[in-house]
């Protein structure tokens, strides 16, 4: 017997200057066997990453689609400008109050909470960035994905992939979230165990936090500037 046919889930990923590509490119690779998707944008223009070189979107904000399945942010260094970008928050907001699934991988839960679509929602972030969460009364998380009604975010940067198969086992059946599991062959078994505060080193954890210098802090004050504006003292 033939299988049903179903609809191809629509998933619209926005990406930012200075976005980490991994933080969708690992989600839109477990997803794009299965779903339609879309690179986001206010124009098609190369949108350059935080790694030295650029993205080309798919689709502009004008033409997404009015109803997504599925709206996606990613993190990056980029993030904090995208967190005061009225453009940028305006049109996540629009489509993420219509969405069937509001979702972020990293640091993108922070945009999704200057846009006030995390407000009495549980998220995830990338670890260093909780006291951004905490400062818009975000309740974090620690996990590789949290899911909180029709929330779903993702940890930080390598957390995208757990993220997107969950999502897609959401999206569509546990069976094809394996298979895109088996296609990817992720199977990992990282060579060293330093993939998280709570396992790494001292000296180790220093450094990560000596390269994202003031970052954290910064996107904490922004998180609390944009909270203070969507809830002002009466």
């Amino acid at each position: 017997m033939q299988p049903t046919p179903h609809r191809k889930p629509v998933v619209g990923i926005v990406i930012y200057p200075q976005a980490t590509l991994i933080d969708f490119a690992n989600p839109h690779t477990a997803l794009s066997m299965f779903c339609e998707t879309h690179l986001l944008w206010k124009t098609l223009d190369p949108v350059p990453m935080d790694i030295g070189f650029s993205v080309v979107p798919t689709t502009t904000f004008a033409d997404c689609p009015e109803n997504l399945d599925v709206l996606m942010l990613p993190g990056g260094f980029g993030s904090n400008a995208a967190m005061q970008d009225q453009e940028l928050l305006d049109f996540v907001k629009d489509r993420g109050q219509r969405a069937r699934y509001v979702t972020s991988v990293c640091t993108g839960s922070l945009v999704l909470g200057a846009a006030g679509l995390l407000d009495v929602y549980k998220a995830a972030t990338h670890w260093g960035f909780y006291d951004g969460l905490a400062a818009m009364n975000i309740s974090g998380v620690h996990e590789r994905v949290v899911i909180d009604g029709n929330r779903v975010t993702g940890g930080g940067v390598t957390a995208g992939l757990d993220f997107g198969l969950t999502l897609l086992a959401k999206l569509l059946s546990e069976e094809d979230a394996r298979t895109s599991q088996l296609v990817l062959e992720y199977d990992p078994l990282p060579p060293f165990q330093d993939g998280h505060p709570r396992c790494a080193a001292p000296e180790t954890l220093a450094a990560a936090k000596a390269l994202m210098t003031d970052f954290p802090e910064r996107a904490a004050a922004i998180g609390r500037a944009s909270f203070a504006s969507r809830n002002p003292v009466a």
